[in-house]
């Protein structure tokens, strides 16, 4: 049985927030995305950013197959106990020898903890879809796209990106957002897949951090009215039932986010990696 750790990004306070917007602490839905991928998966779950967490050292770590890290709504530029703590406990993944996977924060811990950097992205959030995300040449022969079209779309929300990669990191996919949608690095003899978009998550997820981030969507520019933004939202969120067919037009929602199967692709493709298939 495949073995996997979930590092949660979130604090207690910020895994609140998120259920109080009426969606899912973010491990919760990382485990959900992993074992729709795969069955027989024995997961367990740290939470680095909480005091006094108590977490695996290198031989209890070697246990695991792979490392799966969430997404959090924290900056690491910001500092704080809660962010050394996860690139601390990285560096420890690192040093294990033990596959790691990404997500958003997750991407960005990775990068950090290997000697790159991440600042708030100059063009503003990217929420609701990832457009017309481009894999590179290192992307289309690595095993973390095997089976994915050379340009795809995908669910993302972020604020942040990656300004410099780890030496001797590939970027694998970018888009006019971000120049690094995905990469691949390595740090003492471990190696990181990460990605900026967000695989594990729903349409009705994404609606639900819509609905959290509202006043600062409108803030930003991104929607002229709270109305309009919770508009949006409630539009996300019917895309898991198919959505009305005006709705799927008019968003430019296509099979590679509709179609639950090719948006857990990545982590049906990591889990292939970790487990030597």
């Amino acid at each position: 049985m495949t073995r996997v750790l979930i590092v949660e990004g979130n604090t207690a306070e910020a895994r609140d927030r998120s259920v109080a917007a009426g969606g899912t602490v973010a491990n919760q839905l990382y485990a959900a995305a992993l074992r729709r991928v795969r069955g027989d998966l024995s997961l367990e779950v740290v939470f680095p950013a909480d005091s006094g967490a108590v977490l695996p050292d290198s031989a209890a770590l070697r246990g695991f197959d792979g490392i799966a890290w969430t997404g959090s709504s924290l900056n690491i530029y910001h500092g704080g106990p809660e962010i050394e703590r996860q690139l601390a406990f990285c560096r420890t993944c690192f040093a294990a020898g033990v596959p790691q996977f990404g997500s958003c924060w997750g991407l960005q811990v990775g990068a950090v903890a290997a000697g790159g950097t991440v600042e708030a992205n100059p063009l503003g959030r990217e929420i609701g879809l990832a457009r017309k995300i481009v894999l590179t040449g290192a992307g289309r022969v690595h095993p973390l796209y095997r089976g994915r079209p050379d340009a795809f779309d995908a669910i993302a929300v972020h604020r942040d990106i990656v300004t410099a990669l780890p030496e001797g990191a590939q970027i694998l996919a970018h888009n006019a957002m971000a120049h690094v949608q995905a990469a691949a690095f390595s740090r003492d003899g471990g190696v990181f897949w990460g990605v900026q978009y967000h695989p594990e998550y729903t349409f009705t997820e994404i609606a639900a951090s819509m609905r959290r981030y509202t006043e600062g969507l409108v803030a930003e520019g991104l929607f002229d009215s709270v109305e309009s933004a919770r508009s949006a939202a409630q539009v996300f969120a019917s895309f898991d039932q198919g959505g009305a067919p005006e709705n799927r037009w008019l968003a430019g929602i296509d099979g590679d986010v509709l179609d639950p199967a090719e948006r857990l692709r990545d982590l049906r493709n990591w889990l292939d990696f970790i487990s030597g298939i």
